[in-house]
Parts: C-alpha cells; sequence; structure tokens
C-alpha cells in the first residue's frame, strides 16, 4: 500500500540503487532514511539495492545502512526494472560509466562530485541524461546547509547589494598523516585531480551558486610529498599524480573578483570550509566548522551598531529548512545537508520542476577545474568554457 500525501492522495514511491559503500555510501544512505520521517511531504523511498566490490563489507553496509539488498554486479543492478533511482557514490575514474549506463536504461540519476574526472567524461554525462530524457543531481551538499541557503538568499534579495568579492578556502590537513599509503585520492587515475577536485569543486559551485558564472582564472598547485608507500607500512613507493593543494584567482562574468584555496596540509584545519562575500550592501561570511551560524554586516545599521552579527540559521518560520527539525536554536549537522538535497531532489522529480545543481552545473564546475589545471601548467590567466 502506497502512502499517503498530507492532502490524503497518494504519493508517488521511488525504488532507488546506491552504488558505494563507504564514506559517502553511508551518508547519502542516512539521508535516505530519514527523507520521509522529517519531510511528511517528499516522495516515498524505497531502499532496494545497495552494490559495492566485495561481497562481504557489501553485506555489511545493507545492513548496517538500511537496505533491502546487496549486490556486487552494479550493471545487472542499474539495468534492473524495479529500479528508478541511481545514486552513484563512488569514485570518480567510475563516474561516467556507470552515469552512461543509468541513463540508457532510463533511470533518474545522483552522482557525487566532482560529476566526472576530465571535462570530456562530465560533457558526455550530460549529454547522455539529456538524450534519455531523464532528471540528473549533483551532490553539492553544501548548498543546501541552512546557513548557506539563507546567504543565497540574501543575495537574491539584494541585501549585499553589487557584489565586488568572493573568497573562499577549503582546507584540510588528513594528508599529513605520517607514512599515510597511496589511497586512491592520490591516483589521478582514480581521482582525476587532488585537493582541487576534492576540495575545490565544492567551493567552486558555492561561488557559482552564490556569486554567478567564472570567466576567466590564473591558478597554480603543489604535490609537497612526491611518492607514498604503495600499502600501510610498505617499504615499496609510488607517485603521488595529484595535486595536495591548489590556489586559484578569478573573476566572475559580473565583475566580481576572488580567490579560492585548496589543500589537505593545513595542519589543524578538518573541515574548514569557509566564504566570505563582499558587495555595496554589506558582507556575508560563512565557516562548516560552525555550520548553523552566518555572519552579517550591513552598512545601512546606524553607525554606533554597526559590526558583524552572529545570525544562527535554526529558527522556525524563517530560515531554511528548520520548520522540518527541532525547535528554534536546536543545532543540525553536516548529515542534514544530505537529507536536505534528497528531499529537494526527490520532489523536483515527482513534479518535472527544475532543480539545480544539475549535470549543466556539474559541467560548469569541470570547466572550472580543467581551466584551473591549464593555469597551473601555463602560469597565465585562462579563460573558462
Amino acid at each position: 500500500m502506497k502512502p499517503k500525501d498530507q492532502a490524503g492522495g497518494e504519493q508517488r514511491s521511488f525504488r532507488v540503487a546506491l552504488l558505494g559503500t563507504k564514506f559517502m555510501g553511508k551518508a547519502h544512505s542516512q539521508a535516505y532514511r530519514n527523507v520521509n520521517m522529517y519531510f511528511s511531504d517528499a516522495p516515498h523511498v524505497e531502499q532496494v539495492v545497495i552494490c559495492g566490490r566485495s561481497p562481504d563489507e557489501t553485506e555489511q553496509a545493507r545492513e548496517a545502512f538500511g537496505w533491502q539488498e546487496a549486490s556486487t554486479d552494479w550493471e545487472a543492478v542499474v539495468a534492473r526494472d524495479d529500479i528508478d533511482i541511481v545514486d552513484i557514490s563512488t569514485p570518480g575514474h567510475l563516474h561516467a560509466e556507470m552515469a552512461l549506463a543509468a541513463a540508457t536504461a532510463g533511470k533518474h540519476v545522483v552522482c557525487e562530485k566532482p560529476l566526472a574526472n576530465t571535462l570530456d567524461e562530465a560533457r558526455s554525462m550530460l549529454a547522455a541524461v539529456e538524450a534519455a530524457g531523464v532528471r540528473h543531481l549533483v551532490m553539492h551538499n553544501y548548498r543546501r546547509v541552512p546557513a548557506v541557503a539563507l546567504a543565497k538568499r540574501m543575495v537574491e534579495d539584494g541585501r549585499l547589494g553589487r557584489i565586488y568579492h568572493f573568497r573562499a578556502r577549503y582546507l584540510q590537513d588528513w594528508a599529513l598523516i605520517p607514512g599515510l599509503e597511496l589511497v586512491w585520492r592520490f591516483d589521478a587515475k582514480l581521482a582525476g585531480s587532488g585537493a582541487l577536485g576534492d576540495l575545490g569543486a565544492h567551493v567552486i559551485d558555492l561561488g557559482r551558486h552564490l556569486c554567478g558564472e567564472i570567466s576567466e582564472l590564473a591558478a597554480t598547485s603543489e604535490t609537497f610529498i612526491k611518492q607514498r608507500p604503495v600499502s600501510p607500512g610498505s617499504s615499496d613507493m609510488a607517485d603521488v599524480t595529484v595535486d595536495d593543494a591548489a590556489a586559484l584567482c578569478v573573476r566572475f562574468e559580473n565583475g566580481a573578483i576572488g580567490t579560492i584555496e585548496a589543500s589537505r596540509f593545513a595542519p589543524g584545519r578538518k573541515n574548514h570550509n569557509t566564504f566570505e562575500i563582499n558587495g555595496s550592501g554589506g558582507s556575508i561570511t560563512f565557516d562548516l566548522e560552525n555550520l548553523n551560524n552566518l555572519r552579517y554586516y550591513s552598512v545601512d545599521d546606524t553607525p554606533d551598531a554597526q559590526g558583524f552579527h552572529e545570525i544562527i540559521a535554526c529558527s522556525l518560520g524563517k530560515h531554511p529548512y528548520a520548520d522540518n527539525w527541532w525547535f528554534d536554536g536546536h543545532l543540525l549537522g553536516y548529515e542534514h545537508s544530505f537529507t536536505h538535497t534528497l528531499y529537494d531532489w526527490l520532489k523536483a522529480v515527482d513534479s518535472g520542476e527544475a532543480l539545480r545543481p544539475d549535470f549543466a552545473d556539474g559541467v560548469c564546475n569541470q570547466e572550472v577545474l580543467d581551466a584551473a589545471e591549464r593555469a597551473a601548467r601555463s602560469r597565465r590567466w585562462e579563460s573558462v568554457g
């Protein structure tokens, strides 16, 4: 029996296949489990099957994450008639092949970021979903952190005036672990790029989301540790083929300028995704490590009261998504951004309305990443797209 919506009618139900059992697979699974509990108007979700490489690990993930079935044959799963949505939460080198197969099979597609390892792959993925007429989403979940969604609303409402500056950085320190082996994120064949694509893709997307398209950029990147052990404790070494850090100077089409930095070599920075926007009417600043708060400065405040003030973006009736969770001021976390993203996505698939970021956004982000890699090599300003 299908669940009823608030008006008493039947809600549409979507049957999901998740490809990937690790960190992102767990985050996506929790969102699928939570979305109907907290968002009563969301279409019903059935977590049908989760796919991984190891039979034992995939079965453990199935049981822990709440899926009905486990499989190690993603191609067979994608081809199944009883699957509506394919969620790709794997390393980047598998994104294109999986998305093309899902689109060919007529499935709606969710894909982790960055969309692909290369611009050509990203463009082929966009062409495939458009040709198939299926819906598509890139999982840039930070757009739907309530404080970021509030920042977007403030920019659109003109409360910052004309935008002059966007400065952002995404810093972590896990790559500093002594003797850390050559995990897949250090291999360009698997990851595409290093901190640039892993972390920089997020702040590039936020810059485009909040300030508009990037027209040109200059960039530099560096690999600080050139070789790593092939396995834990091994004396055999292999080359690191991605960047450890990247820094970009960018120009937006609307005349704003910006800086974007990504590094996995910043001691003490665990998940420091932060941005500041300055405009003619004021400024806003956000830090993911304090993700419930948005700091706002208005030039319209009286001189004796001017200064940044803190907005806790968890007030019922005032802030995006807050009404679906707890009482005023009861804080949310990283995982809620995935639930918000899938809520909006499921509603859009059900209604046929457009939702961003889609694969077209994924291609635009990939064009910026591609230009950054070209600029780092040429040491010149490069056009985007």
